[in-house]
């Protein structure tokens, strides 16, 4: 049953993510025809469900069987790497600072982040299965945008604001992950 959960929602949460990267935009969209709102009431609706299924799952499945044992060094990676990952993903939704016009894409860069320093301090097949595909989408939606000619925020002038809501924000969801949900939901001290 574990095993199937992660596949459905595997292919659930990242078909609904697929779709919506490579959807037809302009006047045939299906997000213009039905309506912003319940495209979006969906498509989280589906993630939501997806990604709990597939976390479930994943969590279920373990122990995963270990492919290769890191460095001792490479836990260090994930540590240092996720502030960053988690400013970034806060500036996806904060008004646009210097953070977010740099990035363009601040939360596919920090899902990138986050999938990469976890894949260098996990060496099983979960983490691959995981991190890895996390990794695959978020750099092909990336390439996605570059070709449709997403250039992010654009020409939106950055307020120190918005840098200043995303540093705090990033950094207060950093503390709570590494003090309560890291060892809640993985059963694992970040430290």
């Amino acid at each position: 049953m574990p095993l199937i959960a992660v596949l459905v929602g595997a292919i659930a949460f990242f078909g609904a993510h697929l779709f919506s990267t490579f959807r037809t935009r302009g006047e045939g969209d299906v997000k213009t025809r039905v309506g912003y709102r319940p495209y979006m009431g969906l498509f989280t609706l589906v993630s939501l469900i997806s990604l709990a299924l597939f976390a479930w799952g994943w969590a279920n499945m373990r122990p995963w069987p270990q492919l290769w044992s890191p460095a001792d060094w490479t836990r260090h990676i994930p540590q240092t790497v996720m502030p960053i990952a988690l400013i970034l993903l806060a500036a996806a939704y904060t008004p646009v600072g210097w953070i977010k016009k740099t990035a363009r894409h601040p939360m596919l860069l920090a899902v990138k982040l986050w999938a990469a320093a976890h894949l260098c301090a996990n060496g099983d097949l979960g983490a691959i299965v995981l991190f890895g595909s996390f990794l695959a989408y978020a750099v092909i939606d990336r390439i996605a945008l570059a070709r449709r000619g997403d250039k992010g925020p654009g020409e939106v002038k950055p307020s120190l604001a918005g840098d200043m809501m995303a540093i705090t924000a990033g950094l207060a969801s950093y503390m709570v992950i590494v003090f309560w949900l890291h060892p809640l939901i993985i059963g694992l001290s970040v430290f």
